[in-house]
């Protein structure tokens, strides 16, 4: 029974430890997933545990079934109402987005690793998407909680953006391939004819993805009240509900659509549409997805060879600095432009572009479909990623408070005050009258309600924490139910 015990024991071990670390380490602001990391390369073969591991087949495998599962869990807290206000910000970062952060990323390969263009494009390809599973679990685990217009735009975005990552590294991996099998006199056609399959995989993987996910939520939220109601518990609710999405997963990977974008959009239909049933599975789809992740990163970890890292430690240095300071933060001022986000929540929004498990699963494609230079785009994204985890990963907190996109906690009645200032107006006060009282120069449209009137001045969804000024005054938004603000607060000083 040796070959069943010993990699029991290995297995076992090595999450053990990796959790009992991460919970240390997660006091001092280290990211958790940071933890499963290293912890997958101290094991490996250059590392204490002396573990020679090296099949890709397998951890592509392990990390496209965790990466569903973390997108499962993802969409099942997602709520419509929050879905709703990020959704088309959070759309535009999801596609254009990652192309922009794609293109100027691999301008940063050319310049610091010196890969050939269509290369370099392929690694911005890999890199190009923030990570669904780093922005779940490090914005829960911040310690702050942000204001609902910023939330739901990290979360929404990480959870449909895989597709456009993966339809992206498929591409160019077949521009690459058909470029190098067409030799010189051939490479034009090729170009061509891979663009034509570009755009036909575009809309497979998008069509079916958004079809199957949405179709399979209707049809499971249908018939989980009914299995609910024969008081099954949550934990059989919650293994039936990955399974669904599971299957669902595959299903629309064998039909050419994106398996990710399916099973974010089935989890949110369902959590949405049978909320009551789905409520007790939480709990256990949270040790599903903990579970995932740690099996998921460790083995990543694994794959790693630290001496491999080391030779191309600063080229890839200075790529994970081109994405984060520079690549990242244009994208993402051009695709919030048009929605009116304030420079603290754009910058805040450019600073959390983690980069997760997903760029390193994305770069086993073209070790799988043997492109030249595998390995080093492997271990370009593999730091990538770790600078990203470690220097975005562990300052969430604070840069969300440094730039005021944190709402304060509700027990905490100076902080309360700080940001939602001292007096409370109603909402339904016409303007004129407010800067009658107060002596307040009377802005244009005066006659309006003050709640209508600061969402036009805002011009964007109002939520929780958005502020106005108004003279030598500040209203403050201080609750939105369904869209309107019910609540407003007004500060004389801005403190």
């Amino acid at each position: 029974m040796d070959f069943v015990n010993l990699p029991l024991l290995g297995a076992g071990a090595l999450v053990f430890v990796s959790v009992v670390a991460g919970l240390f380490s997660v006091r001092v602001g280290f990211s958790f997933l940071v933890v499963f990391l290293l912890t997958g390369i101290l094991a490996g073969e250059e590392g204490l545990g002396g573990f020679r591991f090296d099949d890709y087949t397998l951890s592509f495998w392990v990390g496209n079934v965790a990466l569903a599962i973390i997108l499962l869990d993802g969409g099942l807290r997602t709520a419509y109402a929050t879905f709703r206000t990020g959704l088309r910000p959070a759309a535009l970062l999801a596609t254009v987005g990652v192309v922009l952060s794609a293109a100027l990323t691999a301008a940063a390969g050319m310049l610091f690793v010196g890969l050939e263009w269509k290369i370099a494009l392929l690694l911005g390809a890999i890199v190009g998407s923030t990570d669904a599973a780093a922005v779940f679990a490090l914005l829960t685990r911040s310690g702050v909680t942000l204001n609902e217009r910023v939330a739901a735009t990290l979360e929404i975005e990480s959870g449909v953006n895989d597709p456009m990552a993966v339809y992206l590294t498929l591409a160019f991996i077949a521009l690459v391939l058909g470029s190098t099998a067409g030799g010189s006199g051939g490479e034009g056609g090729a170009a061509l004819s891979a663009l034509g399959d570009m755009a036909l995989s575009f809309g497979r993987q998008f069509g079916w993805g958004a079809l199957l996910g949405i179709a399979g939520g209707f049809l499971l939220a249908a018939l989980l009240p009914r299995i609910a109601s024969h008081d099954a518990g949550g934990g059989i609710l919650a293994l039936l509900v990955c399974a669904a999405g599971l299957a669902l997963f595959g299903a629309t990977g064998l039909l050419g659509g994106s398996g990710f974008l399916a099973v974010y959009l089935f989890g949110l239909v369902v959590a949405n549409r049978a909320a009551q049933a789905v409520q007790p599975t939480l709990a256990a789809m949270d040790g599903y997805a903990w579970l995932a992740q740690a099996g998921m990163f460790l083995l990543l970890g694994l794959l790693v060879t630290p001496s491999n890292l080391l030779a191309t430690l600063v080229p890839a240095l200075g790529v994970a600095l081109a994405l984060m300071l520079v690549a990242r933060p244009i994208a993402v001022w051009l695709c919030l432009w048009p929605f009116h986000f304030s420079a603290r929540e754009v910058w805040f929004i450019s600073w959390v572009g983690l980069r997760g498990a997903v760029p390193i699963v994305l770069a086993l494609f073209p070790l799988l479909a043997g492109v030249p230079q595998a390995g080093l785009l492997f271990n370009v994204a593999f730091v990538v990623v770790l600078v990203s985890l470690v220097a975005q990963g562990s300052t969430i907190g604070l840069a969300a408070r440094r730039l005021g996109v944190a709402l304060p906690p509700a027990d905490d009645e100076v902080q309360q005050r700080r940001v939602f200032r001292d007096f409370a107006i109603d909402p339904a006060t016409p303007v004129a009258q407010l800067c009658e009282f107060y002596d307040l120069p009377p802005p244009a449209h005066a006659a309006l309600p003050l709640a209508q009137w600061m969402v036009e001045a805002l011009r964007r969804p109002p939520v929780a924490g958005d502020s106005v000024r108004l003279g030598h005054a500040v209203l403050v938004v201080r609750e939105v139910h369904e869209g309107r603000i019910t609540r407003v607060g007004l500060g004389l000083r801005d403190g």
